[in-house]
């Protein structure tokens, strides 16, 4: 095997394996929030409550096989899972598209697959669980140290310094507002962009993860923005930081 063989095999990877990645992240999505077992608990029915088998976990394959319904009761599948799985192969390929190197393309995939769940929980839950949270934090000053040794300082900057401005942002809105406005899982979140980007990346994260937030909203509220309308900044700080990883 010739060394372009290697190189092509290395990139390929990522998307071959997104798939199971994908189902694993729904399944984080699922259970993280009401603190059930990740590991542990087996899959089964949302309808009967039979436990599946292996054949019907397979990723992507087993929707399309069992055409979206269970084998047993035959009551229809929700897409949801069908949907966190190709969203995780789409993060994949656009990883790899932006970070021709392997190492590079593994790191930035554990971290846009994260952001996936990230996102994608926050949507539904209004929160940002720090078991995700925090362990990003500490990833991206690893992956920092390993491949950028010498912006080490930067980054460990950069994490002190998203937490710290956001949680000052959120005790202004407090006091002015007399209710919350960011929560502090987004400000670990924040902080874990500055882990990944360092501090001199914060201001483009928050600019286009406003952006992105801005968007969802008129998507959200039908073209009809009011006050009470209550959108999660997480999903758009986690495209903002994904944006910054690949192509800052």
């Amino acid at each position: 095997m010739n060394w372009f063989a290697v190189q092509y095999w290395a990139w390929l990877w990522p998307i071959l394996v997104a798939p199971a990645v994908g189902s694993f992240v729904g399944v984080l999505i699922v259970r993280v929030p009401g603190g059930r077992p990740v590991v542990l608990a087996r899959s089964c029915c949302e309808t009967c409550g039979r436990v599946l088998g292996a054949a019907e976990l397979v990723p992507v394959a087993s929707y399309i096989a069992q055409r979206g319904r269970c084998r047993f009761c035959l009551a229809p599948i929700g897409r949801f899972h069908l949907q966190v799985e190709l969203a995780a192969v789409a993060v994949a390929g656009w990883v790899v598209a932006a970070q021709p190197d392997p190492a590079q393309a593994w790191a930035g995939c554990i971290l846009g697959w994260t952001l996936l769940a990230l996102a994608w929980i926050d949507l539904r839950h209004q929160r940002l669980p720090d078991v995700l949270t925090l362990p990003l934090i500490v990833a991206g000053l690893v992956v920092t140290a390993v491949q950028e040794p010498w912006r080490i300082m930067d980054h460990a900057i950069g994490a002190v310094v998203g937490y710290g401005v956001f949680r000052l942002v959120a005790w202004a809105y407090r006091v002015l507002r007399r209710r919350d406005g960011l929560g502090q899982g987004d400000a670990k979140l924040l902080a874990a962009a500055g882990a990944w980007v360092g501090w001199d990346g914060l201001d483009q994260v928050v600019l286009i993860g406003a952006a992105a937030t801005l968007a969802l909203a008129l998507v959200l509220s039908r073209s009809r923005l009011h006050a009470g309308l209550a959108v999660p900044f997480g999903p758009g700080l986690a495209f903002g930081l994904l944006v910054m990883r690949l192509h800052g």
